[in-house]
């Protein structure tokens, strides 16, 4: 792999548009496997695999629905939590956020999403690190893609969702009905049929939800309306 990151991103993933946001072009490996064998991952390393080479489901519907309601964001401080690829983040400097961090663990992921920003003509401010365990320091909004995808993970996310929600931040998730979404306390924004990689997913499209946290103390969350879309 190169010791250049964002040379890397720029030469083993096409910039093409993303499916269910064609306003937007991101650098997108056609295939998992390959690419994760060049970045020395393989299935017997630490190195995570390549998910900012993706435009995975959730992701794409949160992308969509900023779009679609640019007020959600316009004007606002954004904090994009496991940013992978930054569509989202991208989604939201082009709908007027004033600021957008885009975080993630990922080196590679960083990167991608700084090449994947200048790709689409925006700024977003890439960061590495963990941040489950701190806060969403001035955010006046947090987007997270595809973050409830094992049990550690979404107790994790979800517990720092809530101090953002507490500190003043509105929350939304994008989720592709995995299992560890906590729905009781969420309410469903919208929803929307993602064209997706059968060899990620197993399918090629894939419903997925657009959610606001609501429920940020104990008990039982209301349901809300779906706006159906896709």
């Amino acid at each position: 792999m190169s010791d250049n990151p964002a040379e890397f991103v720029r030469t083993y993933a096409q910039l093409s548009p993303v499916a269910a946001v064609p306003e937007i072009r991101l650098h997108q490996a056609a295939e998992p496997i390959g690419l994760w064998e060049l970045t020395e991952g393989e299935f017997r390393s630490e190195q995570p695999p390549p998910f900012w080479a993706f435009a995975w489901a959730g992701g794409q519907a949160l992308a969509r629905y900023v779009l679609d309601h640019p007020e959600t964001v316009a004007g606002r401080r954004v904090l994009d939590l496991a940013s992978g690829s930054g569509l989202v983040a991208v989604a939201a400097a082009r709908a007027g956020a004033t600021r957008v961090r885009a975080v993630d663990t990922d080196p590679m992921a960083v990167a991608a999403v700084g090449v994947n920003a200048r790709a689409n003509e925006v700024v977003v401010e890439g960061e590495i690190g963990d941040i489950l365990d701190g806060d969403a320091g001035n955010a006046q909004v947090v987007l997270a893609g595809d973050v409830f995808y094992s049990k550690a993970m979404a107790n994790r996310v979800l517990r720092f969702l809530i101090r953002a929600a507490r500190g003043g931040a509105r929350v939304l998730v994008g989720d592709p009905e995995r299992a560890y979404l906590p729905r009781d306390r969420f309410q469903p924004l919208a929803g929307y049929d993602i064209p997706v990689s059968p060899a990620l997913e197993s399918v090629r499209v894939k419903h997925s939800r657009v959610w606001e946290l609501t429920q940020i103390t104990s008990g039982t969350g209301g349901a809300g309306r779906e706006h159906r879309a896709g």
